[in-house]
């Protein structure tokens, strides 16, 4: 139970769906919400449940209907399944046809040679263990979540077209794999019947590897595309116009993604014109920037992460000014590129 809980009896906003988008996701049947949620940070074991909770309910509230997990967010490793699988028990059971549920494996998550990469063994045992988790009886869907050079892609897309065909998931997934290795499993799992539903990788104004050559591929093979970090770990934000405030993503020795050794003055600089801009366009920086990479064709939803709710209802606001002008797209390219 979670002590102190400001909401017992949770009923969802019945006005959820009216003002999200749902973009068909590649050539398949499925819809996603232009915004999704990751619980990759702030919703581990270390983190508060009641707060975790509180984002849960004020996401769907709003029409994100997509919860994206993966065997090893947390701290510690799995944690984060574990808590939306309280929070599911407790509160969103009602909806589950509603909601759409996807988790991952491919990192290092426990000891031995089985504990990581992209063999049959890891990625059915790893899809149990979080099913177990997080108390779902499936996945909508379970990706790859990294392309393993050690494994022979064939045995990582049967696996996954076992994981589909048992049951375990609707859907299946690859993340973060090259345009070249996107295609080979594009190939692999039509070949077994199971189609390649999306892709998932990295995406925002400082990070835009996506647009060499896995676009093309989106686009040509109808495939899904959902990116995350589109705030580039907070720092598409306001937080960093002064340096680095305490407690903040880069504050913290343990990220590996974005520290205070990549927050240079010339990055700040860059932000700083940015946020301008996204002033002039009556929106916040993270606001512009969301809806910077859904601007691109080839993106079916973001993923975003929060620490609060209040950084939910921002990024969702983005909605409410997503187009861009040709000047304004220039503008960012300019300052981006300066």
């Amino acid at each position: 139970m979670i002590k102190n809980d400001p909401n017992p009896q949770y009923i969802a906003n019945p006005e959820r769906y009216q003002n999200m988008s749902y973009p068909r996701c590649g050539n398949s049947g499925l819809r996603l919400p232009s915004l999704s949620l990751g619980l990759w940070q702030n919703f581990g074991a270390v983190d508060s449940l009641s707060n975790a909770q509180a984002m849960l309910h004020r996401a769907f509230d709003l029409g994100i209907n997509h919860f994206d997990l993966a065997n090893n967010y947390g701290p510690p490793f799995g944690s984060a399944e574990s808590t939306f699988g309280q929070i599911m028990a407790k509160s969103l059971k009602p909806y589950r046809d509603e909601l759409l549920i996807s988790s991952k494996a491919g990192y290092d998550m426990w000891a031995g040679p089985y504990g990581i990469g992209g063999s049959r063994k890891y990625l059915v045992s790893s899809c149990d263990q979080s099913l177990k988790r997080t108390g779902l009886d499936y996945f909508d869907v379970f990706y790859s979540h990294c392309y393993d050079p050690e494994t022979p892609i064939e045995e990582t897309m049967q696996a996954l077209d076992y994981i589909v065909r048992s049951g375990r998931a609707l859907y299946v997934g690859i993340s973060n794999y090259s345009p070249i290795h996107t295609k080979q499993a594009i190939r692999i799992l039509k070949e077994l019947g199971t189609p390649l539903l999306i892709h998932q990788n990295r995406y925002s104004m400082f990070e835009r590897e996506m647009e060499q050559g896995l676009t093309d591929v989106f686009k040509d093979e109808g495939l899904g595309s959902i990116v995350f970090s589109p705030l580039a770990q907070g720092f598409l934000t306001n937080k960093y116009l002064k340096g680095i405030p305490e407690g903040s993503r880069a504050s913290r020795s343990e990220q590996i993604y974005l520290n205070a050794d990549q927050i240079s003055k010339d990055k700040i600089a860059k932000v700083v014109k940015l946020n301008k801009l996204a002033e002039q366009r009556g929106q916040t920086l993270a606001q512009m920037a969301v809806a910077w990479v859904l601007n691109n064709e080839a993106v079916t939803s973001a993923i975003i992460g929060a620490s609060k709710v209040s950084q939910i209802e921002d990024c969702v606001a983005a909605l409410n000014c997503a187009d861009f002008t040709e000047q304004e797209l220039h503008s960012i390219d300019t300052i981006l590129e300066g």
